[in-house]
């Protein structure tokens, strides 16, 4: 089976039928809201406005102002001046002898009866109690005592009104600023602006109280270490003082500090020098080795300057004796004197040559000779500064110790004398940038704001509470309902008679106009046209508990069908509390039992023409065996042999909850009907009732939805309105 779609309607459906009881929380609430309003106190609100920073400066030495991000810092603020200390320094501000009077003094006066009357009483407790010695039995300590002692001592004045402003004051942050409001609230107006003003001026007071005692408690103790700094400073002072005139600390520092910037100088040389040496030394040996046409090849002889000069001179006394000889012949005087002038420079050149060589080698053996040199120098030096090292370690560490306890020392002195000038300075920085009004109109009660929540809260919580017993409700409610969860069909619903005197038969019987009438005539229509074929001749009517109106459904029907033209015979098989009888005011001497006892003849029990085309057996008197006398031969042959008679049979049976006999005519039966109390019977006894027929194949019919209230279940029929048009 789908699950139904929930639809707006079913929401307005519910609201519709649970009205009376959504009005009735909505006015109860209302009531509440409403009494509550008007009875209050009315309290006053009065409001200090304060601005705080925390103070970024930094010592007097540096010009820093960053302000980290401190989410807490606020909150922390918040709780400061909603602390004892706050409130205990603005009652001290306020004068609590001249406030009390002030303004407390007549409330205080106007004790109730009943407020003197529970102190009394609570007196005469605390006298039994220690004429008994009870206290003393079960307390054995001295914290009872000292308790029971503090409880007899009444408040002082100081401490009535520090309560009172701990139960009054409340700080709310100004949104996106750093700008709090402190207020209190009161009874008395001119109370609550005095308080807010106190309270915003000890939270001030506090603060400088609390960086004095914290700057005084910091500059004792930087005091204390001063000192003890002081007296190592001038014993690690003495103390390298001695060691300088026991080891001649004098020449030692000296040539402490030269010897390693000298071996540092001497070993950067030496490394050169070495360098530099044996670049030479493969000049030299490249150059050695070589003969005289060659030397023109090796890069550090190319690029001596002379030679390089003689070099031009050849190339441009060459190309002069090529032009003279386009001209002259080889002997001619030009000529000879062109070419002794190149072969002069050829001669030089190699001359040259032989010096750049000689040079040279001059250059290798002076890098040899002075790398000799500079390692002599740093072998020395370096054997004197191993030979002071050893003092001038010892001198190291004396030093390093002075030195760190003059540092200590002098900050030690720095900052004390800092925090000295700064003690006024605080950590945070408050500003009362506005006092408290005069306040005209009560804070609370907000009347418009409260009667506004009383009516959403009445409005909405009368709907959830209807939707909350809907959801208790598990009852057969609406034809749809039983329909849907167990397809079904509901062939009539019932109307409700309000008229408590006038029962359903008795409408059905005096005014087959009615609406009742009408109801039981759409259910006369609905079973016989429930077969293709033929109509159901005999029909059991029954219901899952007593008291669902199955036996006022069984007449009404009946006589609806004998208003039709159709013969009909109602039997009342209901032996454990038969109504039939009742309906129709008729004797109940005889009947069903009677006969399926044996007692009676068939002819005997028959009623005729309670109204016209109706007959009736009535019950008889109560079996003590229902149960075997319906499942006997008999009740099947009688039901053969009237049902030739007859054109319809309708036979009334007890509720299928209490005993197993409807069951057992249902298997004789044509067609079954329930009758079910709309808002009285659930779901759970429906679903068991047609578990058990459907086990057994009962031919069912459908359901009939008896006392069925249209307004009441949310739903609206108007076939009603249409009938009694229709009428006049």
């Amino acid at each position: 089976m789908d699950e139904k779609e929930i639809h707006l309607r079913d929401y307005l459906r519910i609201v519709i039928k649970r009205k009376g009881s959504i009005l009735t929380f909505f006015v109860l609430t209302m009531l509440i809201v409403i009494i509550a309003t008007f009875t209050a106190t009315p309290l006053y609100l009065a409001g200090t406005k304060v601005m705080i920073e925390r103070n970024t400066a930094g010592s007097l030495t540096t010009s820093s102002t960053y302000s980290p991000y401190d989410p807490e810092f606020i909150e922390t603020q918040n709780q400061l001046i909603m602390s004892t200390a706050v409130i205990e320094k603005a009652v001290e501000n306020l004068n609590p002898d001249k406030i009390y009077d002030a303004f407390l003094k007549k409330a205080e006066d106007q004790k109730s009866y009943i407020q003197a009357m529970g102190g009394w009483l609570k007196d005469q407790y605390v006298s039994v109690k220690k004429i008994l010695g009870i206290e003393t039995l079960f307390s054995g300590s001295d914290d009872a005592v000292k308790k029971t002692i503090s409880e007899d001592i009444p408040p002082t004045k100081a401490q009535i009104l520090a309560d009172m402003i701990k139960g009054g004051i409340s700080v709310t942050p100004v949104e996106n600023s750093r700008i709090l409001q402190i207020g209190y609230l009161s009874d008395n107006p001119a109370l609550s602006m005095k308080v807010a003003d106190a309270v915003a001026q000890a939270f001030i007071d506090v603060l400088v109280d609390m960086q004095m005692e914290v700057s005084g408690y910091s500059i004792n103790w930087m005091s204390q270490k001063a000192e003890v700094q002081r007296k190592k400073l001038e014993e690690s002072e003495q103390e390298l003082q001695e060691y300088k005139k026991q080891q001649d600390i004098v020449t030692i520092e000296d040539k402490e500090t030269v010897l390693p910037e000298r071996l540092a100088d001497l070993s950067k040389n030496m490394t050169v020098s070495e360098t530099k040496r044996k670049e030479l030394l493969a000049v030299y040996n490249q150059v050695k080795n070589v003969r005289r046409e060659q030397l023109e090849t090796i890069p550090a002889v190319v690029a001596n300057v002379s030679l390089e000069s003689i070099n031009q001179k050849i190339i441009a006394a060459d190309q002069k004796v090529s032009e003279l000889s386009k001209k002259y012949g080889p002997k001619h005087p030009k000529m000879i004197t062109a070419k002794n002038e190149l072969e002069g420079l050829k001669n030089k050149k190699y001359s040259e040559l032989e010096k750049v060589v000689e040079t040279i080698k001059n250059e290798y053996l002076l890098a040899e000779e002075n790398e000799r040199s500079l390692k002599g120098l740093v072998d020395q030096t370096r054997f004197e500064a191993e030979r002071f090292g050893d003092k001038a370690i010892q001198l190291g560490m004396l030093q390093r110790k002075v030195d760190t306890n003059r540092f200590l020392y002098d900050a030690l002195v720095k900052k004390m004398k800092e925090r000295d000038l700064t003690e006024r300075n605080q950590a945070v920085n408050v500003w009362i940038i506005e006092k408290a009004e005069f306040p005209k109109i009560p804070a609370k009660p907000n009347k418009k704001r409260n009667i506004l929540l009383g009516i959403v809260l009445g409005l909405f919580g009368g709907i959830g509470l209807a939707f909350f017993f809907e959801y208790l409700d598990n009852t057969v409610k609406a034809p749809e309902d039983v329909e849907e969860k167990y397809n079904i069909p509901v062939i009539s619903t019932i109307d409700l008679i309000k008229d408590k005197k006038q029962t359903v038969v008795q409408t059905v019987m005096n005014d087959a106009s009615s609406l009742i009438a009408e109801s039981f005539k759409g259910m006369r229509t609905a079973v016989l046209l429930s077969s293709a074929d033929d109509p159901p001749k005999i029909l059991l009517v029954s219901s899952f508990t007593p008291g669902e109106g199955k036996s006022s459904i069984s007449a009404s029907l009946a006589m609806s069908l004998a208003h039709a033209g159709k013969k009909v015979l109602l039997i009342d098989a209901d032996m454990r509390r038969p109504v039939q009888h009742k309906n129709f005011n008729i004797e109940n001497s005889s009947g069903l039992s009677s006969f399926l006892a044996g007692v009676s003849a068939e002819n005997q029990i028959r009623v005729e023409n309670p109204i016209e085309n109706l007959y009736l057996i009535t019950s008889g008197p109560i079996p003590p065996n229902p149960s075997e006398l319906l499942s006997s031969k008999k009740l099947k042959d009688l039901l053969s042999n009237v049902s030739v008679d007859y054109d319809m049979i309708i036979i009334d049976t007890p509720p299928l909850a209490s005993v197993t006999d409807p069951v057992i005519l249902s298997t004789l039966v044509d067609g079954v009907i329930l009758v079910t109390w709309a808002g009285k019977t659930t779901y759970e006894m429906l679903g068991k009732g047609l578990k058990q027929l459907r086990e057994v194949d009962a031919p069912l019919i459908g359901v009939v939805l008896n006392r069925f209230n249209a307004k009441k279940s949310g739903y609206y029929y108007n076939y009603g309105d249409y009938y009694y048009s229709s009428e006049s």
